[in-house]
This record gives structure tokens, sequence and C-alpha cells, in this order.
């Protein structure tokens, strides 16, 4: 069964998570210091979510991005509740990334607290826990 049984289901819990990661001051200077735009494109259900120090945006305009996250909502569930670490999945081809390695690797830390918060955002949301 798929962790997201509904598009809209999928971008609420998605871009909460990254409106909570913005309200951190440190990571939106980062984010804003280094110029770091992230695009995640995200399928089954399919949608693209936006992130930079703007904020958080939900099948924007096309603009060039520092970063380009392609994944399932499937496998996006299995990395943020901590089934699947981001080294196995890119190596396995469930994560493709486009843009700078170095530039993912400094990002990657930078979402700490976005893994201790989404297993309550998803459970919120209705998202069956999986083992």
């Amino acid at each position: 069964m798929p962790a997201y049984t509904s598009r809209e289901q999928a971008v609420s819990v998605f871009s909460q998570l990254f409106e909570i990661m913005l309200e951190d001051d440190a990571f939106r200077a980062i984010v804003r210091d280094e110029a770091l735009s992230v695009r995640f494109v995200h399928t089954e259900p399919d949608f693209e979510l936006y992130v930079d120090a703007e904020g958080v945006r939900v099948d924007g305009p096309a603009a060039p991005t520092t970063l380009a996250i392609k994944m399932s909502c499937d496998t996006a569930d299995a990395l943020w509740n901590g089934r699947l670490l981001m080294p196995i999945a890119v190596a396995t081809g469930r994560i493709r990334i486009k843009g700078s390695v170095a530039r993912v690797i400094e990002f990657v830390p930078l979402l700490r607290p976005a893994f201790d918060r989404y297993p309550a955002l998803a459970a919120a949301a209705g998202v069956p826990t999986s083992a």
C-alpha cells in the first residue's frame, strides 16, 4: 500500500516539513547565504516542491535551482522516517540528484531537524506507519 493516498496529502506533509525548516534561523541563514535552492520532484503522487530562502512553493514555475532531487513519495517517506539512508537511495537509483555532489553533502546534514519532525507530521496527516 502506498504511503500517500492523495496528492493533497503528500503536498501538505512535505510543504509543512520545509516550512518548519525555514522557520529555523540557522537553516534559513545557510540557505540564504549559500543561495541554495532545491527542487524536489515527487512522483506517485506527482508534484514539485521548490525550497529557497524565500519560502516553499508547490508546482511553481520551473526556475533554475541549485539542486534537483527526484524520488517517489514512498521513497521520501522511507528517507524521512530514517528507514532509508540517502547514500544508499542515491546509489540504488531510488533518488536521483542533479547538481553539485558537494552541495548535496552540505545540504543533507542541515536536514536533521526534518528527520525528527517528519514522523509526527506524517502521522497527523494519516500516513500509515511502516516498519
